[in-house]
């Protein structure tokens, strides 16, 4: 019998890459280049002060949202708290002051979360799109697993012993692969593409595997939330397999120099354009104005969405910038 056919994403031998561009992920020498060269070479537009991202207070519905309505909360970055089907999702939760594996360097927050941790509705649902320390967050994840033991965790291939040896209860973590898909009461919950890669350390490149998820309720809400990814092919059969969406949460930001990025994030028309073949009629863009990643001005990255928006045409109603905290309720 012929074994099954390793699928493109996946290396022969293990761990994962992106199918679609060889070499996409850039290498060390790369990375010193960045930050030794580049960054001393060409000066860097300037930030604005942090006061200008205004923290708000949130309005999703406690302890949960009627299983007719949809709401969407931005906590920062790409954590956001989604009520649909009844049910509370929490995307990629990031609760620590530093995007770091320690806490006394690294990327600090510029805006605290738009969601204060006690305040946080029951959960039922913990998505994890993959392991950067800006998306997966070990502190967090014991906070979350001590004080919310009922949710499950929804995680790709090779995540779930991070999650497990936090706390997370073994049987409420599932893996998923690329296209998989798993339900939690009526709610549908499938990995998708992006385009991206995994390390927490030197030597663990590709190890576990990165996703977005689409999310399908029984009352026909749907919402996709993208994870982390740069500009792929997938976008419109994702929007084929699991759209219309009412809603997409799209990454915007950490997208300078394009030299090094342009794989592994959007910069601001690629997720306009990812927008438009996805099939949706919101967006909303994340992954920006929380932490400094990368070379770009803080407050660049929705300026710049908002004319891709306007230059496509698209309708003016359907950009909607959330400030932290700010819930959109549909």
């Amino acid at each position: 019998m012929t074994p099954p056919a390793v699928p493109p994403h996946h290396r022969p031998g293990g761990g994962f890459r992106n199918p679609w561009v060889d070499h996409a992920v850039p290498g060390y020498g790369s990375l010193l280049k960045w930050m030794l060269v580049h960054r001393t070479t060409r000066p860097r537009p300037k930030d604005p002060d942090p006061s200008v991202f205004a923290r708000v207070p949130p309005d999703f519905i406690p302890p949960r949202a009627p299983q007719s309505q949809l709401t969407v909360t931005w906590v920062g970055h790409s954590s956001l708290l989604i009520q649909l089907n009844g049910l509370n999702i929490l995307t990629d939760p990031m609760w620590s002051e530093r995007a770091s594996p320690v806490q006394f360097a690294g990327p600090r927050r510029w805006v605290a979360p738009g969601i204060a941790f006690e305040d946080l509705p029951p959960l039922d649902v913990v998505l994890e799109s993959h392991n950067h320390y800006d998306h997966l967050d070990a502190g967090t994840v014991r906070r979350l697993a001590q004080t919310h033991p009922q949710a499950s965790w929804i995680v790709p291939l090779g995540l779930a012993t991070f999650v497990t040896k936090r706390g997370a209860r073994p049987g409420a973590v599932v893996e998923l692969d690329w296209w998989q898909d798993w339900t939690v009461g009526s709610l549908r919950i499938a990995a998708t593409p992006a385009q991206h890669f995994s390390s927490r350390g030197i030597g663990d490149r590709g190890d576990t595997l990165w996703c977005g998820f689409a999310l399908m309720g029984a009352n026909d809400r749907r919402v996709y939330f993208a994870g982390d990814t740069g500009y792929h092919p997938e976008f419109g059969l994702i929007g084929e397999r699991y759209g219309p969406f009412d809603v997409a949460l799209l990454p915007i930001g950490a997208y300078e120099p394009r030299w090094f990025m342009r794989y592994l994030h959007m910069n601001p028309e690629e997720a306009i354009a990812a927008f438009r073949a996805l099939n949706a009629h919101v967006m909303v863009p994340i992954h920006w104005g929380t932490f400094k990643l990368t070379d770009e001005a803080m407050d660049e990255p929705p300026i710049r969405a908002r004319a891709a928006w306007d230059a496509a045409g698209l309708p003016p109603g359907g950009y909607c910038q959330l400030a932290h905290g700010a819930t959109l309720t549909l």
